[in-house]
């Protein structure tokens, strides 16, 4: 056995999958196969969905079947919705949402249930109902009314429809959806990680999503996006953004949004959001984040050849929507519940428990001294 230490599991390979990867050969992102970037362009999200969780892109009739579930399972119980109302205000949303996953596992019927139809289940009423819990918060936080989900809207119109009453123009109902579509799945990476080490011990999936989802805030992972538009706001003008990036590269600070462990010549969804992104933008006649955003990128190429993750344009595109920036994450929550869901199904039909080896590096062996003479 070799006595190397390979922090973070920096390049061990730990298990199999079928559901997603990045192909280096033709520098994407891949969910079964499928480029993400052709997914965006010819798919809208719940066949994106439909293909994560089913290992298949849906005909018509399934696919139709597929958003008549989701759509029938998008309420919550008022007892869970009067919890969501009740959550302490200052909160962080991704603290609510968390716990509002957890009061879905005490109701559901299947909780305890780990066959694959039992989970198959689950996966479809979590998915559903997760937006719904969103958009109670986020309406709960500011003192204002919860408003039903509606069965007539798609995933990502209904969404808008429970945030802010309305559903807004195509061209950003279209952006949000292809935002769903690039943060669905992503292979191992942390959180996905969290829900199968909790799935091998064979523990729930409403458990195994809600340690994922606490897994999922850290800055490191899914708060990336709320962290680059901190930043945004914290330099403020496009004519200060170059002065700024080059003294933060100057002081060794780490710049958010930019990097990732798997990617070394660039994140391949980030082309794709960033179109979007830019639509977006012109579509609110709004100039100043995208001159925030060319300088940044540039001078991080120029002096450091770092390119941006998919978190730096996801940022200022929810900002641009309307969106408060601690819920963006909750937003990730939303599109990763299929990885996380299909994962945890993977999961189970080969288990194996997670449980790996560490190296000591405390104290040798020491005699228990009688309290008076320690």
């Amino acid at each position: 056995m070799s006595d190397e230490v390979k922090k973070g599991l920096m390049g061990i390979v730990v298990d199999e999958t079928t559901i997603s990867q990045v192909m280096p050969e033709i520098n994407s992102l891949t969910y079964r196969g499928y480029k993400v970037q052709d997914l965006c362009e010819k798919c809208i999200f719940e066949e994106v969905a439909y293909l994560v969780l089913n290992g298949e892109l849906p005909r018509s009739k399934e696919l139709k079947k597929f958003i008549n579930e989701e759509r029938d399972n998008r309420k919550l119980s008022k007892q869970i919705l009067n919890d969501i109302k009740n959550m302490p205000k200052k909160a962080h949303p991704m603290d609510a949402i968390r716990s509002a996953v957890s009061l879905m596992g005490l109701e559901d019927k299947d909780a305890s249930d780990n066959s694959p139809k039992a989970n198959m289940r689950k996966a479809m009423r979590i998915f559903a109902q997760t937006p719904t819990a969103v958009a109670a918060y986020f309406r709960a936080r500011k003192g204002k009314k919860f408003i039903p989900p509606n069965k007539k809207l798609s995933y990502s119109e209904n969404f808008f429809h429970m945030m802010f009453g309305k559903v807004p123009k195509k061209e950003i109902v279209e952006a949000f959806d292809v935002s769903m579509i690039l943060y669905a799945e992503h292979s191992f990476n942390v959180s996905t990680f969290t829900a199968r080490t909790i799935t091998s011990s064979l523990s729930d999936m409403h458990g195994a999503i809600t340690g994922a989802i606490a897994s999922l805030k850290g800055p490191l992972h899914g708060g990336a996006n709320e962290a680059v538009m901190h930043m945004f706001k914290e330099i403020k003008s496009p004519q200060k953004a170059k002065s700024w990036i080059n003294n933060a590269l100057d002081k060794k600070k780490v710049v958010m949004g930019f990097g990732h462990r798997v990617y070394r010549s660039g994140d391949s969804r980030v082309p794709t959001m960033k179109k979007y992104f830019l639509k977006v933008a012109e579509l609110m006649k709004n100039t100043k984040y995208p001159e925030m955003y060319n300088t940044l990128e540039e001078v991080m190429l120029e002096r450091k050849n770092i390119h941006p993750n998919v978190d730096y344009p996801c940022g200022p595109t929810y900002h641009l929507m309307g969106i408060d920036t601690d819920f963006f994450t909750p937003v990730f929550v939303m599109a990763r519940i299929t990885g996380w869901s299909a994962h945890i199904m993977e999961q189970h039909t080969a288990n194996k428990l997670i449980r790996p080896l560490s190296k000591y590096k405390g104290s040798e062996h020491r005699e228990v001294l009688a309290l008076n003479i320690r």
